[in-house]
């Protein structure tokens, strides 16, 4: 009788994805003002950079508190599907590797520094391809100032503001001005980016496997574990992170569309190696706090999703 193949659960990597899609949204709403204090830092340009307390000030005075929020709901989404499809591939991934580890009698299971890697280079891939359009619109979104008929500071008859547009009004507008492809702006620092969470993801693991020697993983050690883990990854690529900002929004200024290389080549001609980490600051800062969250709220999310899958399997049993 020949041995049957392993089988990847495919009901856990789902119950992954959907813990990992609502510890991103719960983490991301916590934190977006610095998403976009940091998005339009790197998108404006030298002679607009102010410090922290005044670029909050300037867009609370411009906009209300509202303004901070600017494409929550484009981001909330896209950071769902994003996370859900990267935990999804992520989790399918070290279940092969797992499985193939198995099979091949190998002492130990987890994956090894260079099996980490690859498994966040297909999940990074794959998300970045699915996921792209929706970030080219929330960062359009978290960028416009006021509507396209309005200059900074004017008002409507009647004093009242320029209505912003919504998620489905920008994606309108950016599908007729400048047609599908401009959905996949900035696709190739997008992938370049994959590094990120490769990073991310390799030294969290690692530091996982190190600390599960002596203790259980909890919660609060996950949260600093993946802070850990993203402020090493957002610090090496966020040269990266403003190049692909940009290119989001080049196509929207009547820009002639560039490339990675020239688009980095640009700004260091402009502002110098600096004009790269603009806004640095306050995206270190969420993505290390998002990143903190997220693994934290995923693991309570997570244990959440399978007992009621196993209640639910329980029932069904039962009935």
């Amino acid at each position: 009788m020949s041995q049957s193949k392993p089988v990847i659960p495919q009901n856990d990597n789902v119950a992954h994805a959907l813990a990992g899609a609502g510890g991103g949204v719960l983490s991301m709403a916590l934190t977006y003002p610095l998403i976009t204090l940091s998005t339009r830092a790197q998108v404006e340009s030298k002679r607009a950079d102010t410090g922290f307390l005044a670029a909050v000030q300037k867009i609370v005075a411009r906009e209300g508190i509202s303004g901070l929020y600017s494409g929550l709901s484009s981001a909330l989404f896209g950071i769902s599907v994003t996370n859900f499809v990267y935990y999804y591939w992520y989790e399918w991934t070290r279940a092969f590797f797992e499985a193939a580890a198995v099979k091949a009698g190998r002492a130990s299971k987890k994956l090894t520094t260079v099996e980490s890697m690859i498994a966040g280079a297909i999940a990074g891939s794959a998300t970045v391809i699915l996921t792209n359009p929706i970030w080219v619109i929330n960062t359009r979104m978290t960028t416009r100032k006021t509507s396209d008929n309005a200059a900074e500071g004017e008002t409507l008859p009647g004093g009242a503001p320029p209505k912003k547009p919504s998620t489905l009004g920008t994606l309108a507008a950016l599908l007729k001005n400048e047609g599908p492809q401009a959905l996949f702006a900035g696709v190739v620092p997008a992938l370049v980016l994959v590094i990120n969470p490769i990073l991310q993801y390799t030294l969290f693991e690692q530091m996982k496997n190190t600390v599960e020697k002596k203790r259980r993983i909890t919660p609060t050690i996950a949260f600093f574990l993946g802070a850990l883990g993203k402020l090493f990854a957002t610090s090496v690529t966020y040269p990266y992170i403003t190049v692909k900002s940009q290119m989001h929004i080049a196509s929207g200024k009547g820009e002639k569309k560039e490339g990675m290389v020239e688009a980095i080549n640009r700004v260091v001609k402009e502002e110098g190696y600096a004009g790269l980490y603009k806004g640095i600051g306050p995206k270190v800062s969420q993505s290390v706090i998002t990143a903190a969250f997220l693994f934290a709220f995923k693991d309570v999310l997570y244990e959440q999703t399978v007992r009621l899958r196993s209640a639910a399997s329980k029932k069904a049993l039962a009935a």
